[in-house]
């Protein structure tokens, strides 16, 4: 099997990031544009090393670092006079005016990077480059700690050398501080080859000496192309996987640009100033400008964001400190309820000051109204520019305004302002109306920057300006206190994720802190719309908001006790560090036992993930990628949890909020692992017609997601036990998460879980397998002859098509290969389980096993508790369909599964095994099923076309958000289960839900046997009979008078909610049986008798789903199928639940179904409560004769068809295969009153 050569790169590079990587460093060669990429190509990362930083592999959110303990790491030093850098210690030189210790160890014995030996007469430079990097992320940030220890240093700085192009990513002249100093510098996305200079400049006849310690390089590494992306992702073109925000956003996150270039951003508009203002082009105060040329001003930016260069333009305030600069967009449309986002870069740097804020102004009655406020930025954010976002949802026409206003010394720019395919711009007219938008947007936020006569930075209160130096010194200058207000120097407390607590606090309460007792001079509540003047500085993807207390997410009080408001941590559009940090304004002058108190809340992790929710989350909380989350509920009506009944769960309910995405995350803080081998139990809760699949995944630092266990669709109106093994590496203390992803289909059902459990020690084998997300633990004896395996790309060698769970080519299933080479004759393959727990009742254990059409052998199942036995043997040939296979059990004592394939020694054959299932109580019957432990064999899978239902399982006792039956049949109560389909939640169109048997033998004659309920409405039952149909007609039969067995609707023909049964086979699809709506709710009986000479299997000449050339059973049956119709695997028996007309509120129902190989239906005795209305002899004895009547106008018509085609005809002139469907029986016992009239849309000839 050779490759497609497009995915043979990716290949390669997934499995050299893949832990199991198993060439050596030697034997790895990655190409040159791969090496020093931040990213590691090869095991140990080798291709890494000598980058400008250590080459091993980082932690998850570790940057690749260098603290120059070992060497280097490829820092070279490139001055041209004596004033040089080398790598040194604090104790190798202890008089020198160095650092006294480095900054990684914190002593003289650490090494650090150092300048400042030269004692020349002259201005010299010492610089230190970096080795060729390639490829930074626009993420990418730069981080060091430098020394300067004496006042000869004139000059640091950073730059970044990229193509002939020399970037000024930081200078600085001081004054300098003593000690150690951090610096952190955003690159912004690099292309290509790029190198990093730090340099110092001295003055002349002064040593300089400068220290550079722990160089950083976080977050700098592009994505890696990955065969699957997250759910919610996008897929870039070089396969690497980018989150939903980064798309449209002006940075080229993917690596290859393709996040830029979707059909979503070809309708979004784009501003970046590089020729022009676009169609922000009202502007007042603003300038349009770049780095090149530009000003000596020490907080100019040295670049813009579009092309992360200096030529790059940019637009910057150049209005006076006092005055606003406004920028204004064009009029809009409004948006409602549609959302118009506005993404923007912004720049504030070199002043406290500094103010950026977005406003929304509409025009509503013919008139500008007062503009809102929407986004605030304020202070000092660094040299940098950041991302943000504004989303406007409005029902009038609007204007965006940006207005910029400077602090002394400081710098407002603007850059890659990205508007949203929702902005529509009004259409342009001559001029501007009359009253409304005025040229210039600056009149119109007149009323928020009131008249200061007081110079820049000064305070004015009444006729006092206050100046800088008086305001928050915490004494009082103008009469009312306004120079000591919004200072945030009071009594304050935030909610955030703390690094750390003390080991016996509680979480979840507030604290107090620092514990020192002081007088206090006022306190800051956040009560205020200012927050008591903290302003938010975050750069990245976290900041801090004011909240109330009623707001879902918060504590549930303040620190007060009362209902107020708190800073919190939130989610933000900022691209750099994660960190989220809030800052008081400027402080001081102040005293020595000044002190700061504050209370903080620290929501989270006890460190325990066993838990049953009656008290909070414990270790759990929900992620925060989609609008979807788990929620803590208590009992209530339909949902009751498991602990007690009564008590507490976490539920995701698709329906509340209506949220975007498609899933909600439930997470674990990190985890330390107790012991190699830990079981987590839980119970878990899906329910309902179309309900999507809960998955459970566990990350570990430094690798790949693993999945552990998953389950998809309806399993019935019940909580269900679930475990899984945790396997930690022997020699590794990296911490784990443990995430419960629900992954929506719809939105009809839940999902819950409770009652998590986690313990040393492996679990025991599981109960259910569909070797979805693993091997259940299954080994292969040691010679590795089983093998999990998808057919995804269509390239497997051997094996089914499809699995049998999904019934794609993307599910899993477990195959062995039966050709000689591979087993010889008479060998031996095995596939041995975990051991499973003693049995305290007898079970049954079913699987579906698939073989080959060359007879691969033989199938033995064994159970080994203290000897092993045989239990099955299967040794027939094989087919096209998967078939069910099923072991009664019993075992007081721990036991194995072992599963044994003996070869027969035949070319390209093969067995294959899926859904193995483990269920209390004996084995039914094939095709047979009272539903009281589950749906034994019966398949509830959505069937494509259909609209994504499914059947469900459920019983009278269990609440239930849905209508469903009070008592079932088989034990006449509440406590009885049965099969269950909602039809209120089907739509007009014919859409419908499948429950499908298993495949069946050849039989002469059988008979099944089934009792349905059917609860709609009264107003919904016509006439109050019941209404069924008979799908028996010969081709050619003349159409009869409505009401008597018409083609066309006459009053008997359901409208509202219909069961049918469908036959399958080789041949097609056949309606035999079907009933509408009932008046009276009850258990009722169903009986169809089939006769098939073939045996039901899927045949290889099957005609393509949608075609109906040749569609029809011997003897004239019509075969249910239409054009747009799926083909159903044939040999099964199907019921169908479905629509005659508009959604109707009401259960379908079924239970005891019972398929009586070789024997034939009879009539039992009517009883009360088992029929609708009363049968007359009348009656009966007309159906009778109706009856013979259409089985000889059926006959005749057949003979006439065989006599004009001259043989049997059936697809090709050469298939003499005897005649499937023959003599098939209805009876519907007591509901007939003569043969009903048949349903149209169901009833037609293939032939006509």
């Amino acid at each position: 099997m050779s490759l497609p050569g497009h995915l043979l790169p990716v290949l390669v590079l997934l499995l050299a990031r893949s832990p199991g990587w198993a060439w050596g460093p030697s034997r790895c060669r990655p190409p040159r544009e791969a090496v020093c990429n931040f990213v590691c190509d090869c095991r140990g990362c080798p291709d890494e090393a000598q980058c400008g930083y250590h080459g091993a592999s980082p932690t998850l959110g570790a940057p690749f670092a260098c603290d120059f303990e070992q060497d280097s790491c490829g820092w070279r030093d490139i001055s041209t006079s004596g004033y040089s850098w080398l790598r040194d210690r604090a104790g190798a030189a202890p008089e020198g005016p160095g650092p006294r210790s480095d900054h990684t160890l914190g002593t003289d014995l650490g090494w650090y990077a150092a300048a400042g030996t030269h004692r020349g007469r002259e201005a010299a430079t010492a610089a230190l480059r970096s080795p060729t990097l390639r490829e930074a992320a626009p993420s990418c940030e730069l981080s060091l700690w430098y020394h300067v220890a004496s006042g000869g240093v004139a000059e640091l700085r950073l730059e970044l050398t990229h193509g002939v192009e020399t970037l000024t990513l930081w200078r600085s002249s001081g004054p300098w501080v003593p000690g150690w100093q951090e610096l952190v510098v955003p690159t912004g996305r690099i292309r290509g080859d790029f190198r990093v200079t730090f340099s110092a400049t001295r003055n002349a006849t002064r040593r300089g000496a400068v220290a550079l310690d722990d160089v950083a390089f976080w977050s700098c590494g592009l994505p890696t192309p990955q065969a699957h992306c997250p759910l919610g992702h996008h897929h870039c073109q070089n396969k690497a996987c980018v989150e939903p925000h980064q798309l449209c956003d002006g940075e080229d996150n993917c690596g290859d640009g393709s996040d830029e270039d979707t059909p979503t951003c070809n309708h979004h508009t784009a501003t970046d100033f590089e020729r022009g203002l676009g169609l922000w082009n009202h502007s007042e105060g603003w300038a349009w400008n770049h780095s090149a040329g530009g000003p000596q001003h020490p907080a100019w930016p040295h670049r813009d964001h579009s092309r992360n260069s200096a030529q790059g333009s940019f637009l910057v305030s150049v209005a006076e400190p006092s005055a606003t600069a406004i920028l204004s967009s064009p009029e809009f449309q409004a948006s409602a309820p549609q959302k118009c986002s506005l993404t923007f870069y912004h720049y504030l740097h070199g002043s406290e000051a500094g103010c950026l804020q977005v406003f929304l102004q509409t025009r509503s009655a013919g008139a500008p109204q007062a503009a809102v406020l929407l986004r605030r930025r304020h202070g000092e954010l660094g040299a940098a520019w950041v991302r943000d976002r504004v989303d406007i949802q409005s029902k009038h026409p609007f204007r965006i305004l940006l207005a910029g206003q400077t602090g002394p010394g400081g710098v407002v720019g603007l850059d890659d302002l990205i508007l949203s395919d929702h902005c529509k711009p009004v259409p342009e007219v001559a001029g501007p109306p009359p009253g409304l938008w005025a040229p210039g947007p600056r009149s119109q936020l007149s009323s928020l920057q009131p008249w200061n006569f007081c110079k820049p930075g000064h305070l004015l209160c009444g006729d006092l300006c206050v100046p800088p130096e008086q305001l928050c010194d915490f004494q009082q200058q103008c009469p009312g206190g306004e120079d000591e207000q919004e200072c945030g120097k009071r009594r304050s407390w935030v909610w955030g994720a703390l690094t750390s607590l003390p080991p016996d606090q509680p979480r979840s309460q507030w604290w107090a802190g620092p514990f020192t007792p002081a007088a206090i001079a006022g306190t800051t509540d956040f009560e205020s719309p200012s927050a008591g003047g903290w302003e938010d500085a975050s750069v990245g993807r976290l900041q801090w908001v004011r909240l109330p207390v009623q707001d879902s997410r918060s504590p549930g009080m303040d620190a007060s006790g009362a209902a107020g408001h708190f800073l919190s941590v939130q989610r933000a559009w900022g691209q750099l560090a994660e960190q989220a940090r809030v800052l008081t304004p400027t402080l001081g002058p102040s005293g020595p036992r000044c002190e700061l108190h504050m209370a903080y809340y620290f929501q989270s992790h006890p460190q325990e993930i066993s838990c049953n929710f009656e008290r909070g989350t414990c270790g759990w909380h929900t992620g925060h990628l989609t609008d979807a989350h788990w929620h803590r509920v208590e009992s209530r009506g339909p949902g009751y949890d498991h602990t007690t009944g009564q008590g507490h769960f976490m539920l995701l309910d698709p329906t509340e909020p209506p949220a975007q995405g498609p899933g909600a995350h439930l997470l674990t803080w990190p985890q330390s692992p107790a012991a190699a081998q830990e079981c987590l139990s839980f119970w878990y809760h899906l329910y309902g017609p179309q309900i999507g699949t809960l998955r459970l995944a566990m990350r570990r630092e430094g690798e790949r997601e693993r999945h552990l266990w998953s389950r998809s669709g309806t399993h019935g109106n019940r909580w269900h036990e679930a475990w899984a093994t945790l396997h930690h590496p022997h020699d590794s203390s990296a911490k784990y998460q443990l995430l419960f992803e629900g992954l929506r289909d719809g939105y009809h059902g839940t999902m819950a879980l409770d009652d998590v459990t986690v313990r040393p020690g492996p679990c025991w084998a599981p109960k259910r397998c569909s070797f979805e997300d693993s091997a259940c633990g299954f080994s292969t004896g040691g010679r590795g002859l089983w093998t999990r395996q998808t057919n995804a790309t269509g390239q497997a060698a051997l094996g089914p098509p499809a699995d049998h769970t999904t019934e794609t080519a993307q599910g899993h299933y477990m195959v062995v290969d039966m050709s000689p080479q591979a087993l010889p004759r008479g060998h031996v393959a095995s596939l041995i389980s975990e051991e499973h727990r003693p049995l305290a009742q007898a079970a049954c254990l079913t699987f579906w096993y698939h073989l080959s059409l060359r007879n691969p052998g033989t199938l033995r199942v064994h159970v080994e508790e203290a000897e092993r036995r045989q239990v099955l043997s299967i040794g027939t040939d094989g087919g096209f369909a998967w078939r069910l296979g099923s072991v009664d059990l019993q075992a007081e004592r721990a036991w194995r599964v072992v599963v044994e394939a003996v070869a027969a020694g035949v070319e390209r054959s093969y067995i294959a095994l899926d859904d193995l299932l483990l269920q209390d109580g004996p084995c039914p019957r094939p095709a047979s099923c009272d539903f009281e432990a589950g749906l034994c064999g019966w398949n509830h899978l959505p069937w494509p076309g259909l609209g994504g239902y499914s059947w469900d399982w459920s019983s009278g006792a269990t609440p239930s958000r849905y209508p469903q039956p009070p008592v079932d049949h088989t034990l006449g109560t509440e406590a009885g289960h049965f099969a269950l389909f909602e039809t209120g939640v089907l739509g007009p169109g014919g859409r419908a839900a499948w429950l499908r048997s298993q495949p069946l033998p050849a039989t002469e004659a059988s008979c099944l046997r089934f009792w349905y309920h059917m609860g709609f409405p009264e107003h919904f039952c016509e006439s109050g009979r019941q209404r069924a149909w008979w799908g028996h007609r010969a081709r050619g039969q003349p159409r009869l008078p409505p009401g008597r067995g018409s083609d066309t609707p006459g009053p008997l023909l359901s409208d509202k909610g219909e069961l049918r049964v469908l036959l399958s086979s080789a041949r097609g699809q056949l309606a035999v049986w079907g009933a509408g709506g009932r008046l009276r709710h009850q258990w009722l009986e169903g009986q169809v008798e089939v006769a098939s000479a073939e045996e039901f299997q899927v045949r290889p000449d099957r005609p393509e789903p949608g075609d109906l050339r040749g569609l029809r059973s011997s003897g004239g049956a019509i075969l249910l199928l239409g054009p747009t119709q799926p083909l159903l695997p044939p040999g099964q028996i199907v019921f169908e639940a479905t629509l005659g007309g508009q959604p109707a509120l009401g259960p379908i129902a079924l239970d005891d179904v019972e398929y009586l190989a070789g024997q034939r239906c009879q009539l039992p005795t009517p009883s009360q409560g088992d029929t609708a209305v009363a049968t007359s002899v009348p009656a009966v004895v007309g159906g009778t004769l109706l009856l013979l009547m259409l089985l000889v106008l059926l006959g005749l018509a057949g003979r006439r068809w065989l006599q004009n085609r001259g043989g049997c005809p059936f697809w090709g002139e050469t298939d003499t295969a005897a005649p499937s469907f023959d003599n098939i029986l209805f009876n519907a016992v007591g509901a007939l009153g003569g043969v009903a009239g048949r349903s149209p849309r169901a009833l037609h000839s293939a032939g006509q």
